[in-house]
């Protein structure tokens, strides 16, 4: 699940000479420290065919993972909204260095950046306790999926020894831009959950999301519907593959995975069973202001902050909700924007208004449109098929207490007979034992995925469709 962006922001500055924004093409890069973790993260800033100018941030330590930025100066500051990962960068041109902060999450940090002539190469991953070693007990093919029109999607396919027919799952990332391992600060989920389930007789493909690693497509224009549209070609693939029950193939959605597995399962019989693996069950908006309340209470922010944070994403939302089209929603939300940077000290009101213009560019992007209004509760009343819905206690992206009694509620309120919520003590949002549950511990785990969880899955999925 996308962390939350922070609309309110306080700042203040002084004006600064204007240099033209030419100043700013080149390749950039600086160390972002994430908890325990530095991350190399590169900005590539051209002129397009149009003359405008358009730019891409690269985690160079997460894969090489590209996201398409937009890119505004004001001054000798220049902002660069990542909309696929809800997160800004904004920084001041000092002769060869942009020095300025990162905001992702609820929180930022600061962040300087250095011109160079080429980024560094990303080193192999650190390997974690829990990734697979060879030699491995099961066979894997590369394929390809295709999908929408200009949308083909590269995967792995992972068969279990034997000859089958096997059960099978397509495993669906979360939010941002995912490979096919799901690669999060040296962690890869779905590697080690495919080969726990390999190891369990259970076949399974994961891809690349559509414009990641080795997909086509563009992932910033797309909505969690056109994702859903992605993980049905996924279906058909696996049901078409030899050794594979056509019977008995299901999803396995993380967080937002878990909000688009219903979705399709509501709507083809191709699916066979539907594990929601810290799945969404009220709609997008409700879900943005308990994460942004939690994420933001665990990094310490004061309450009376954290009250206006909350109180001005409510109106932004409302905004969104209220709107007819994208250029609607553009108004109305400028308009709240106005009203926030209006309640500030003059002295502050210039510096605030870029930063909340900046939230308010996250905030409109497709995706974000989309999610602030979907509500998934429809699509999971609709599903007939059986459901695991896992939740650790300590997630604090999509709080267990709130989502999981909704997902149970919505599923038994359609007639769905086959059901099974579980609650895991201890694990936050990708899973890990862990200690707050902050997205500040997710690097400083060893653990990748715990074993108890790891079980839950392979063990529902085996007693409702394996061999009998």
């Amino acid at each position: 699940m996308r962390p939350l962006l922070v609309v309110l922001a306080l700042a203040a500055g002084a004006a600064r000479p204007q240099p033209p924004a030419d100043r700013f093409v080149g390749t950039w890069q600086g160390t972002l420290q994430s908890g325990a973790q530095a991350l190399r993260l590169g900005l590539q800033v051209r002129r397009d065919s149009a003359g405008t100018l358009a730019g891409e941030m690269v985690s160079i330590d997460q894969g090489g993972v590209r996201l398409p930025a937009v890119l505004a100066v004001r001054g000798d500051t220049l902002v660069a909204t990542m909309g696929g990962a809800g997160a800004t960068f904004t920084g001041v041109l000092t002769r060869d260095s942009l020095l300025g902060r990162w905001a992702q999450g609820g929180g930022s940090g600061p962040l300087a950046m250095g011109r160079v002539a080429a980024l560094a190469t990303a080193a192999p991953p650190k390997p974690r306790p829990q990734d697979p070693a060879p030699p491995f007990p099961y066979r894997t093919e590369e394929v390809r999926i295709a999908s929408a029109p200009g949308v083909t999607l590269a995967g792995t396919l992972v068969l279990p020894p034997g000859d089958g027919p096997f059960p099978a799952a397509v495993l669906v990332s979360g939010s941002g831009p995912q490979d096919r391992d799901e690669t999060l600060l040296g962690h890869r989920p779905f590697l080690v959950l495919a080969d726990h389930l390999a190891r369990r007789g259970i076949a399974t493909l994961r891809y690349d999301d559509r414009g990641t690693a080795g997909s086509t497509g563009d992932f910033a224009a797309a909505t969690s519907v056109d994702l859903a549209a992605d993980a049905e070609a996924a279906v058909r693939v696996l049901r078409a593959r030899a050794g594979v029950r056509r019977d008995a193939v299901g999803i396995v959605g993380h967080s937002e995975g878990g909000l688009i597995a219903p979705l399709v399962a509501s709507r083809t019989p191709d699916v066979a069973f539907a594990v929601l693996l810290a799945g969404p069950g009220v709609p997008g908006d409700s879900i943005l202001l308990l994460q942004q309340r939690l994420i933001a209470a665990a990094q310490g922010v004061p309450t009376l902050m954290l009250d206006q944070l909350v109180a001005s994403n409510r109106r932004v939302f409302a905004a969104v909700r209220a709107s007819r089209d994208s250029a609607d929603a553009a108004r109305r939300v400028g308009a709240v924007l106005d009203s926030v940077a209006a309640t500030l000290p003059e002295a502050q009101r210039a510096a605030a208004r870029r930063q909340l213009d900046v939230g308010g560019r996250q905030v409109l992007t497709p995706w974000m449109r989309h999610f602030v209004v979907y509500d998934p509760r429809p699509a999971l009343r609709a599903t007939r098929v059986p459901v695991l819905a896992l939740n650790g206690t300590l997630d604090l992206q999509v709080p267990y207490a709130e989502n999981l009694r909704a997902v149970g509620a919505a599923l038994r309120e359609g007639g769905n007979r086959d059901v099974t919520l579980v609650e895991m003590p201890g694990l936050n949002h990708l899973f890990q034992t862990a200690k707050t549950g902050a997205p500040a511990e997710y690097a400083t785990i060893e653990e990748t995925f715990a074993p108890a969880a790891l079980e839950r899955v392979s063990g529902w999925i085996l007693a409702r469709f394996g061999r009998k």
